[in-house]
């Protein structure tokens, strides 16, 4: 993840509508049944695996251009059509560099559309390590990006096996884990050093005129006990999303994983879909509000690794998705 902006609150906002209780479907207007897949953790759980086979996926190493094909050819084997988007990038030392957005379109002649989107990079430093000689080494990354790809490319398979009544676009932003590392004290180009490669998507979307009802980043969701409360920009930006993916969650009874709490203001791929593209967009990422950081303790350091990623977090975040995706009409 990036540098982010943390303002924390501390009250609890009250649930709301009735709900009832569901797995495989439920019942619309008492006569519609829809019916919602079931999300395979163990899928999201061996792709999570596959990436970090690679090494860390820091632009412009072998590892990130094995790791790119492999997405790509993933996507092309579930989606309609498949791209990377390629362009050039600014570093916060004044470094240009490539980036490679990889993205997967289901149904692409239906003008009403869903945004999916993750970033799959790895940040090229562990600048939260305390120990200084591990400070310049590359993040695994399991969870801080990896999650969040396996998820959507679980969803992928689904979608190809039962396609939603809506088009789906799957992206998968580049270099958004490169900003200013902590211990750099050299001359700062740019004040949105993070989150490159969704600045860039949102100044140059894949289609001309492109547009989406809504959007949903997933980041930081697959870590054993994560929580996830309601950032704040999302809630500024697309209260209405939030509470739609907030209360499908609250029916399937997950509600100890997706709190009904206002989090911290988090800088992420999402802000820039919002405030460039102009799509209403949320951020499902898991805070820690009592850490310093506002992150779990293995953010952004040599942690962040398979133990701990947990099969049933990814359940409950991909379930969620399905749910709110296969609702829509």
């Amino acid at each position: 993840m990036k540098s982010k902006v943390i303002i924390l609150t501390s009250f609890l906002l009250l649930a709301c509508g009735n709900v009832q209780s569901k797995k495989d479907s439920i019942v619309l207007q008492n006569t519609e049944i829809r019916k919602v897949p079931q999300f395979e953790a163990d899928s999201a759980y061996f792709h999570i695996e596959k990436q970090l086979s690679f090494g860390p996926r820091v632009p412009q190493t072998k590892a990130h251009n094995n790791c790119s094909e492999y997405l790509l050819s993933k996507l092309s084997s579930f989606c309609d059509a498949a791209q990377i988007q390629q362009g050039m990038v600014e570093l916060y030392n004044g470094e240009v560099i490539p980036c490679k957005n990889i993205i997967g379109i289901f149904s692409p002649e239906k003008k009403s559309r869903i945004l999916l989107c993750a970033h799959w990079d790895s940040r090229p430093f562990s600048d939260q390590e305390s120990d200084v000689k591990k400070q310049k080494l590359a993040v695994s990354g399991a969870d801080d990006g990896a999650s969040g790809v396996a998820v959507l490319l679980e969803m992928a398979r689904l979608f190809s096996i039962q396609k939603p009544n809506v088009g789906v676009d799957i992206v998968l932003f580049d270099v958004e884990d490169y900003g200013k590392p902590d211990f750099y004290t050299g001359k700062v180009y740019t004040d949105h050093s993070w989150c490159l490669g969704s600045q860039y998507w949102s100044k140059n979307p894949h289609k001309i005129n492109y547009t989406a009802r809504y959007g949903i980043l997933l980041d930081m969701v697959g870590a054993n006990g994560a929580t996830f409360r309601k950032e704040q920009f999302s809630n500024y930006y697309a209260v209405n999303i939030v509470n739609k993916v907030w209360n499908e969650a609250k029916e399937l009874g997950f509600s100890s994983c997706f709190l009904d709490e206002i989090g911290g203001a988090v800088t992420d791929d999402h802000l820039y879909v919002n405030q460039l593209a102009k799509i209403p967009c949320i951020d499902i990422i898991r805070q820690e509000i009592q850490s310093e950081t506002g992150f779990a303790a293995y953010w952004h350091t040599q942690e962040d690794d398979m133990r701990n990623i947990s099969k049933e977090t990814l359940y409950k975040v991909g379930q969620t998705l399905l749910s709110v995706i296969y609702s829509e009409k």
